[in-house]
């Protein structure tokens, strides 16, 4: 049975502010990705057409303060959006396929079919290297290990989920069908967490048990322990999106790919 909380209850306040913003040579930013070790920001650029499989799709590079160092890193993908990030290793998600690409060369070195898949979305990898996918369209989570693809979890409450986030304590959902936040414990029971917007997108931990989630119509949310969540930014009526999201803990900076604005934005998090 599904377990639920109180959500939108008053919090204390949280803010973003805008750090910067890179210009507009990116195409489509779906998703960003911290390599904290390096310093070095992963973007995937689905290109000019959205979930075609086309070729245009690539991987870009660029640095914590908005210089894009290499636009077209890693081609030839066709529709990237979620990445992963496990040693030198980046897993990304691209339609019904994982992309795995040596972040030492840029260099794709393997394509993962998942069966049955249908619009992969977000990637997130746990301790131990194995790989979860959300599939958008069928509703299931799927798992890679040892570059084999299998089911891993699927639940009718599940609408139309995208974000992904493992944890020690277990893998986080956001779902964009009904704006839900789950929580799936490793020994698979699932409880809803919160709720955020619709089109909920990407997640990233920011405390204990304390997240910020995207919203892809241009939201963005802190939900904190107990699942109540408050606005810190709404960018719709600029008609300017929010993606798949990333954290730099250090630095607390909240890295914002655009979608069609084809821009990353930075902002300060402070509570």
């Amino acid at each position: 049975m599904l377990a639920c909380c109180s959500l939108f209850t008053s919090i204390s306040a949280q803010s973003l502010t805008k750090l910067w913003e890179t210009d507009t040579l990116l195409r489509t930013p779906e998703s960003v990705l911290l390599d904290a070790a390096t310093g070095t920001l992963y973007v995937s650029n689905i290109g000019t057409k959205t979930d075609t499989k086309d070729g245009d799709g690539f991987i870009s590079v660029m640095t914590t303060d908005g210089k894009i160092k290499n636009l077209e890193w890693a081609k030839g993908l066709d529709d990237p959006k979620g990445m992963g990030l496990f040693k030198n290793t980046l897993y990304v998600a691209d339609l019904s396929r994982v992309i795995v690409i040596d972040t030492k060369t840029g260099k794709i070195t393997q394509s993962i079919d998942i069966e049955g898949s249908q619009f992969l979305n977000d990637v997130t990898v746990d301790s131990k290297g194995n790989v979860y996918i959300s599939d958008s369209a069928t509703g299931k989570i799927h798992l890679i290990t040892g570059n084999k693809a299998s089911l891993y979890f699927e639940s009718p409450e599940f609408k139309r989920i995208n974000g992904l986030l493992a944890t020690k304590e277990a893998l986080y959902v956001a779902d964009a069908g009904n704006g839900a936040f789950y929580k799936v414990t490793w020994d698979k029971k699932l409880t809803k967490s919160g709720d955020t917007g619709p089109g909920a997108d990407g997640i990233v931990p920011v405390g204990k048990n304390e997240h910020i989630v995207s919203c892809w119509g241009g939201e963005v949310y802190f939900v904190n322990a107990s699942g109540a969540s408050q606005k810190m930014l709404d960018t719709k009526e600029q008609k300017i999106n929010s993606a798949d999201i990333d954290y730099d803990a250090k630095t607390k900076t909240v890295f914002i790919p655009t979608f069609f604005a084809n821009t990353v934005v930075a902002y300060r998090f402070a509570r």
